[in-house]
């Protein structure tokens, strides 16, 4: 097969406090160690604006080969950012309110039932936060417990703040646990399409998404998504096939899922229209779904049928590839980031320290079609080398 010169790549960041800049600088850390690891150059040019998809090139060059991608940033930093950046008692309240949303609209029994380690992930920063507020609550009521006088309440509440405010948040903000609760109020708004100006805002994605798809002479569109990213990305790309059922008519478009959490939204009962967009994605004959799932990522729905937990067990369903960090980085490196869960969770777009069947950097930069991927494994890695004849085609056209 000839290597791809050019191709188009929409990514849809997680739910991350980055801007597109920032995932840019990302990206041009995790190319340079991609870079070493397959032996190619990688040169990554600036941010240029694009609407809600703001743009940098990648130009991505060995002996054989040489591909100019070009990648969107659909983040939702933005959103993001008005959810941090209320008051602390604001984002308590609201994180609590999301959590009762969704387990009475059936989400928690989801996630236990289809992967319980993404309910442990789910219930982790509400039980947190509660114990700290117990703690608290002990330390202050602390005197009424040892019968001391009514006046010693005095120390002991200013002890109690004291302990909340410069003890235990300091050690829970370790663990990100208050843009958790943002986080899970993020999912409610892509659930449910209100609150947040949820709906707005995928609207003016869509908008740039597909300005972007008519870009000329590509041979390959990636949509490539992570997390959170992923329930963003299947609502902007089924409304796109809403509107337009034919849109992708003639694309190759692979649609790629990093560590999805696209049923952290759609098992809940009010996101008809989310688990309609997936349908519509799945039944698309113009995409390939492959969806990347990592054993020791707890922050994913792990070898789940995304498409039938939806609902929609009669189509093509996405192609699983099972990855494994561990082999994708130094012992030592891997040692460092393993019980760290949400480091861990962010490995899919992060670059590697060896050859692996995986690589995000080069699915998305390199020469090899995306859904290639799907069939790579321990035994058959990412083959680079073409022969002479398609190096000098590759190289004439780079020029």
């Amino acid at each position: 097969m000839n290597p791809i010169k050019k191709r188009v790549v929409l990514h849809f960041p997680g739910f991350e406090p980055l801007d597109a800049a920032a995932h840019r600088a990302r990206y041009e850390r995790s190319a340079r160690q991609s870079a070493t690891a397959w032996d190619f150059t990688a040169s990554v040019d600036e941010m240029k604006n694009f609407g809600r998809a703001p743009y940098f090139d990648v130009t991505a060059t060995a002996a054989g080969w040489h591909t100019q991608s070009r990648i969107h940033i659909v983040d939702h930093n933005d959103l993001v950012a008005t959810l941090n950046g209320r008051p602390f008692f604001t984002r308590l309240m609201q994180g609590y309110l999301a959590a009762a949303k969704v387990a009475a609209s059936g989400g928690m029994t989801g996630y236990f039932r289809h992967a319980w380690r993404f309910g442990l992930f789910f219930i982790f920063p509400f039980l947190l936060m509660l114990a700290g507020l117990i703690l608290s609550l002990s330390i202050a009521f602390a005197p009424i417990l040892f019968g001391l006088p009514a006046w010693s309440h005095i120390g002991s509440i200013a002890l109690a703040i004291a302990f909340f405010v410069y003890v235990f948040l300091p050690q829970a903000e370790k663990l990100h646990t208050l843009h958790l609760f943002s986080d899970w109020e993020m999912a409610v708004a892509m659930a449910g399409l209100n609150g947040i100006g949820a709906e707005q805002w995928l609207e003016a994605s869509a908008v740039s998404v597909r300005q972007a798809l008519d870009e000329p002479d590509v041979e390959e569109f990636v949509i490539s998504s992570h997390s959170m990213g992923s329930s963003v990305a299947a609502h902007v790309v089924g409304l796109l096939l809403e509107r337009e059922p034919d849109l992708l008519q003639s694309k190759r478009v692979v649609f790629t899922t990093l560590g999805s959490a696209i049923l952290q939204c759609a098992l809940m009962r009010p996101a008809k229209v989310l688990r309609s967009r997936v349908g519509l994605i799945a039944r698309c004959k113009d995409i390939f779904w492959l969806d990347v799932h990592c054993l020791t990522d707890a922050i994913h729905f792990y070898k789940a049928k995304v498409a039938a937990v939806c609902g929609h067990e009669d189509v093509r369903q996405a192609s699983i590839l099972f990855v494994r960090f561990k082999q994708m980085l130094s012992e030592k490196h891997y040692r460092k980031i393993k019980r760290d869960f949400l480091r861990v969770h962010r490995q899919y777009v992060l670059g590697p320290d060896l050859r692996a069947f995986f690589d995000f950097t080069l699915m998305t930069a390199g020469p090899l079609p995306a859904a290639d991927f799907a069939e790579f494994s321990v035994k058959r890695l990412p083959e680079l080398s073409f022969n002479s004849g398609e190096a000098a085609q590759a190289l004439s056209v780079g020029r």
